[in-house]
């Protein structure tokens, strides 16, 4: 009796997802197909299980019935093809099924076998024991599945996506599930004298085939099949209970019925749960998971952090590696991560931050649900790092514009002090030799220029840019520099809000730094449009940048001209600043040296 339930519950599971995937999974490739294969283990059910529904008349149809199996494999091994993406000539497709036509033809015009009873098949009236033919017909649709398994474990090796490898690590564990149970079907065919407890385990076999190519990508799947799969694991329960009873020194239909209903009623609670994790793996965070994902985030003081942060809590919570981006200069369109990897890409729009989910959609609804919330905790986070760092950005202004005003005053301090004793000096040695005058005269110069250049560096000052062809302003400065090389693309007018001053001022110190550096060697100047920004490079072919020069290049009194103040760089770096820019120094072959001014590229550039 046992097996008769069990045969009946699968035959209206295959029947019932055969209906749920023509309904709600046709985005699945070769969803149809799928449908075929159910179909055909249903037939196979029903070509079994005939005989002892209506006797012996209906055998004709019953084996009519069986011989329909080796077009389902033909059917599974077509939907692997397609499943696995696999470039597979349409010709061996085309001879698949005509083998399976051949074997289905070979079994109508000759009977694969008779029904028997078998003792050991306690409960099972007739069982169906294979002929020549039978087995002949048995090798061949074995053989398909077997091609179907290959299809299966090359898309596995070569699919770049973990889900879809899951999808199909699952179908291949569905199909030796499903030969499993039915293996208990050749005990009578090879006269093994024993129970056949595995077909106990077929009802398992459609959910968990429709598990692994779905993945729950319909909600209403999910609902449908955690209803189904509970309801199958109580069955299989209490049939397993009921077979149990038989060992009972007494032996009571009420109190058979009695343990099989104690049993689904105590295990109901436990096999709900169960069923609810398979159905949505990842499951709803509970108020632990988002408080301890708050208290993880806020410890990040970068956006970098923060991705690193976020990717290990959610890779950790669903058990699969997530990558993470957070930047508000990110594009919000979802985009496919790197390796195809799932992720969350967590950006800015206006002032609200949002995190977008990309390559979830495969993924079931209870990890897109997870990875749904787990990005609003997300979003709050990088709107928190945002704060901070725009706050420690203020504090760290206001803290260079005081000791600005303490340079500015100590600089005019040192200024007035030091001008009056610099011009004594002058006169001083008015009537010494020439040569001690103008060593005199060029120290006192040097004086003066670093004066000057702290007082510049050190005074509040703002730019007034304008629209300025700074083509032609490098132009004008390198006509009073001669050597210099002049970039090709300096030839045609490029426009660009500076203040024209302060851009000059900028470019003289570097071609000055360029010159002294380079000595007899060369020294170019050229511009480019790169990522919306306007470049300015000045590279030279001196010695380059010492080591333990470049870390404080652009911070004051840092010099690699022995006659330099120190302030030249530092001065660049506060011009570029002011007009939202940036100076950085680097190497650009064939180039050793390369200082580059970016400007913002404005819309009238």
């Amino acid at each position: 009796m046992a097996i008769h339930l069990a045969l009946l519950l699968t035959l209206f599971e295959t029947l019932a997802l055969s209906g749920v995937l023509l309904l709600w999974a046709r985005q699945v490739a070769g969803s149809r197909l799928l449908v075929v294969f159910l179909l055909g283990v249903a037939t196979w059910i029903v070509g079994n299980e005939l005989p002892n529904w209506l006797g012996l008349a209906s055998v004709p149809v019953s084996m009519a019935l069986l011989s329909s199996l080796p077009l389902t494999s033909a059917a599974f091994l077509h939907f692997c093809v397609i499943f696995c993406e696999v470039a597979l000539q349409r010709r061996w497709l085309i001879a698949a099924y005509a083998l399976a036509a051949l074997a289905a033809l070979l079994s109508l015009l000759y009977s694969p076998g008779e029904f028997v009873h078998f003792e050991p098949f306690t409960g099972l009236e007739w069982v169906v024991v294979p002929s020549a033919v039978g087995w002949t017909t048995s090798l061949i649709w074995a053989f398909l599945a077997a091609a179907g398994l290959a299809v299966l474990g090359w898309g596995f090796v070569h699919t770049s996506v973990p889900l879809r490898r899951k999808q199909m690590a699952a179908i291949a564990i569905s199909c030796a599930w499903g030969l499993l149970a039915m293996s208990g079907f050749s005990f009578a065919a090879l006269g093994i004298r024993q129970y056949p407890w595995q077909v106990l385990l077929e009802p398992l076999f459609p959910l968990v085939l429709v598990y692994g190519v779905l993945r729950w990508r319909v909600f209403v799947v999910n609902v449908w099949a955690r209803r189904a799969l509970a309801s199958a694991m109580l069955i299989v329960l209490g049939l397993l209970v009921a077979s149990l009873t038989v060992l009972l020194p007494v032996e009571s239909k009420w109190l058979n019925a009695m343990a099989v209903a104690i049993t689904c009623l105590v295990l109901s609670g436990p096999v709900w749960r169960f069923a609810s994790r398979l159905v949505y793996p990842g499951g709803t965070p509970s108020a632990e998971d988002l408080r301890h994902w708050r208290s993880a985030m806020a410890q990040a003081d970068s956006m970098e952090q923060l991705a690193d942060i976020a990717s290990r809590l959610l890779s950790a919570r669903m058990g699969t590696q997530v990558l993470v981006r957070a930047d508000k200069g990110l594009s919000s369109s979802p985009a496919r991560t790197a390796a195809a990897l799932p992720g969350l890409v967590c950006s800015k729009s206006g002032d609200t931050w949002h995190t977008t989910l990309t390559g979830f959609d495969e993924a079931p609804p209870g990890q897109q649900h997870l990875a749904a919330l787990f990005g609003n905790s997300l979003a709050d986070a990088a709107a928190q790092v945002e704060h901070a760092a725009q706050a420690l950005q203020r504090e760290r202004e206001r803290q260079q514009q005081s000791r600005l005003a303490e340079l500015g005053s100590l600089a005019a301090t040192v200024a007035h002090d030091v001008r009056n004793p610099l011009n004594i000096i002058a006169m001083a040695v008015a009537l010494a030799p020439q040569e001690t005058r103008q060593e005199v005269g060029e120290q006192i110069a040097r004086i003066s220029r670093l004066t000057e250049d702290l007082l510049d560096y050190a005074k509040p000052w703002q730019v007034a840019p304008v629209s300025t062809d700074i083509h032609e302003r490098l132009a004008a400065l390198l006509r009073h520099r001669p050597g210099l090389e002049a970039g090709t693309q300096l030839s045609r007018p490029l426009h660009v809000r500076v203040d024209p001053m302060r851009f000059d001022q900028a470019l003289g110190n570097l071609l000055s730094n360029a010159c002294t550096a380079a000595g007899h060697q060369r020294v170019l100047v050229d511009t480019e449009v790169l990522d919306g920004a306007v470049l300015v490079h000045v590279c030279d072919d001196g010695p380059g940048i010492p080591a333990d020069l470049r870390e404080r290049l652009f911070e004051p009194f840092a010099s690699r001209s022995p006659g330099g103040t120190g302030l030249g760089l530092a001065i660049v770096a506060r011009i570029m600043a002011a007009h939202g820019g940036s100076v950085s120094a680097g190497e650009r072959a064939p180039w050793r040296t390369c200082f580059t001014l970016s400007f913002p590229l404005t819309p009238a550039a």
